[in-house]
This record gives C-alpha cells, structure tokens and sequence, in this order.
C-alpha cells in the first residue's frame, strides 16, 4: 500500500534539510517507505541548496525522547517524522471496521484472515518484548514488562494510576512510571495530559493512557474477531481509544497540542486540540445516535470551545447545537 502523504511530508522535509528522520514502531512500514523513497530520490533534490547533493534518511523504532543522546547531536540538522500505522485515510472507508479489529500495522491488516492477523499480533509482542526492547540498551525482564503491559488494558482510556498499580503488582511506583515511559518511548502507548483551565473548579491533574494501536490491545485481550469485541466490557473503551488516535493523527497534532479535560465534579472532554488558535473539542461515543449532554454543554463553556464534535461509528453528519455536530468516523476520510 501505498502512503503519499508520508511522502510529501518527507519530500518536503529535505527541501530544508538534507538528513531526515522516520520514526515509528517497529514494523510499520519504515523500510519499506525508505525503498519508495530511494527508488524516487530525484524529486528529493534541494533547489535552494543546490551544492548538498547528499541526503540522509535515518530510521529509529523510539521516539526523540529515548534517543535523546543522538538527537541532540544533529540538532537543527535533522528534523522527525513520526510513521505511523496504517490510518483511516489510507484504508478507506470500506477498511475502517477492519482497521478498528486489526490495528494499523501493515502485516496484521493485511493478512488474508483473522486467524492469521491475530497469530502475527501475538509474534510482534513477543517479539517486541524479547528483542526490540534488549536491542534499545533496555535492561528489563520481558515477563516483568509483559505483566506491566497486561495490566494496562485495564487502565486503557482511564486515568494513571502509578500507585495502585505498583502496589498490585509489587513495584515501586518509580519503576511503574520507567516502564511507561518506555512503552510510550516505543510508540505503544499514548500518555494523554490533562489540560487545566484557569477556572474556579478542581481539575483532574494525572494523565489518561491509550494503546496506540487498537490490534495490539486486542491481541492482549485475547480478541480475535468483530463478535468477540462487540460482547467485550472494554468495547466502549476500545472505540474511544481507536477513534481518539485516529482524530490526533488526521488533525497532524503533536503531543503538546492534545489534551484531555475533567473536572472532579464529572464535566469531561475525551480530547481537546489547541492548534492554530483554535481550540476544538471532542467527545467520542460508541453509539449509533449521540445526543448533546450537560457535561458537553459545560466543556463549551468552560473550555471557550470554537468547536465541539461528536465523533460516532458510521458515515452520517447532523448538528446536536450551535457549533457542536455529531460526525462519524467515516465522514472524516
């Protein structure tokens, strides 16, 4: 498959800098992107700096943070792009059920069945723990990893709680936090941030964490097939997770531009996007008719939304109020 608007992002990328970095997890279509892009190294020419005919393109599996020594090293040489999984836009709408069960990496949508997607998810984790995470300089038991990324399908779409599930399973909350860190780091998990509002309320302070990739959470679950997620406790959570990375990665927003927002009275919002002097605001409900709440009217409000959008499974698109329309999914392709 392939994934052009990763190429024009890299394309231009070199027109100001002759060293670029793909970074992603393991397995998602890096290499194979690195081949498209040598195959068509004549439109990566810099025109304004014509002397530089060398281009460099370097591959990492962790992000700038756990690879800090060698970032700051080219600092201002280089600049990052973060390749992500497969996305909506570049399965379709046909492909987003499928996406949602499988995930985005390459191997795992694409196999020819179910069976074949869930033994090749299972191999990555394996694998993922056994060697990628050794081949970082990373000194951790896998099972020890493996058990602290198993208990975290439970917290999947909630608040972190370093404490709680330290004390569950025997560690320091220290170490809890290390092992979060490097699952972020791997581009597994996302840490989302709560936004705090100059209001006259009590706001929630703890970040909320995400699998990044819907398949692998599945594969964790032990999920294998549309039947099995839509009789799961957690199928509410795994949609809102699943559309939330979907909006952040259409929307091009970096970490320090999503948020989410709650008060301890119960008022939320799932994600907040500041970007471009717009804040826009985004509830996510796994229901085929969702309806304008007190607590969106309170965000609004709160929040000084420009926007506010209720994101649903299917293609339809209706307003619920002034500035808040309910969009699903589909209709963002």
């Amino acid at each position: 498959m392939e994934r052009p608007e990763f190429i024009r992002e890299i394309r231009q990328a070199f027109r100001i800098h002759s060293v670029v970095g793909i970074l992603g997890p393991r397995q998602c279509g890096k290499t194979t992107l690195a081949r498209m892009i040598a195959a068509d190294h004549k439109h990566f020419s810099s025109p304004d700096r014509p002397k530089i005919k060398t281009k460099f393109l370097i591959l990492g599996s962790a992000s700038r943070d756990l690879i800090k020594q060698s970032s700051e090293s080219l600092a201002g040489r280089i600049q990052f792009i973060e390749l992500t999984p497969f996305n909506i836009n570049e399965t379709g709408i046909s492909g987003i059920r499928k996406l949602w069960l499988r995930g985005g990496f390459p191997k795992s949508f694409l196999a020819r069945t179910s069976s074949m997607s869930s033994a090749w998810r299972k191999s990555f984790i394996a694998s993922y723990l056994e060697r990628d995470i050794p081949a970082l300089g990373i000194q951790i038991p896998s099972n020890s990893l493996r058990r602290f990324w198993m208990m975290l399908t439970h917290y999947h779409g909630q608040i972190f709680n370093a404490s709680e599930i330290g004390s569950s399973l025997g560690i320091a909350d220290t170490t809890v936090k290390r092992y979060l860190d490097i699952l972020s780091g791997t581009f597994m998990i996302r840490q989302l941030y709560p936004w705090r509002e100059n209001i006259a309320k009590r706001q929630i302070k703890s970040p909320k964490i995400f699998f990044r990739d819907s398949g692998i959470f599945h594969a964790l679950l032990g999920i294998q097939n549309e039947t099995d997620i839509l009789h799961h406790p957690k199928l509410g959570a795994s949609w809102e997770g699943f559309a939330l990375e979907e909006i952040v990665r259409l929307s091009k927003a970096a970490p320090e531009e999503s948020y989410f927002w709650g008060t301890h009275n119960k008022a939320e919002l799932d994600l907040l996007i500041i970007k471009d002097g717009k804040r826009l605001g985004y509830e996510i409900k796994f229901s085929d008719s969702p309806k304008l709440s007190k607590s969106m009217h309170i965000a609004m409000q709160d929040l000084k939304l420009n926007q506010l959008t209720v994101i649903f499974p299917g293609n339809q698109s209706f307003p619920l109020a002034k500035n808040v329309h309910a969009r699903g999914l589909a209709s963002l392709v």
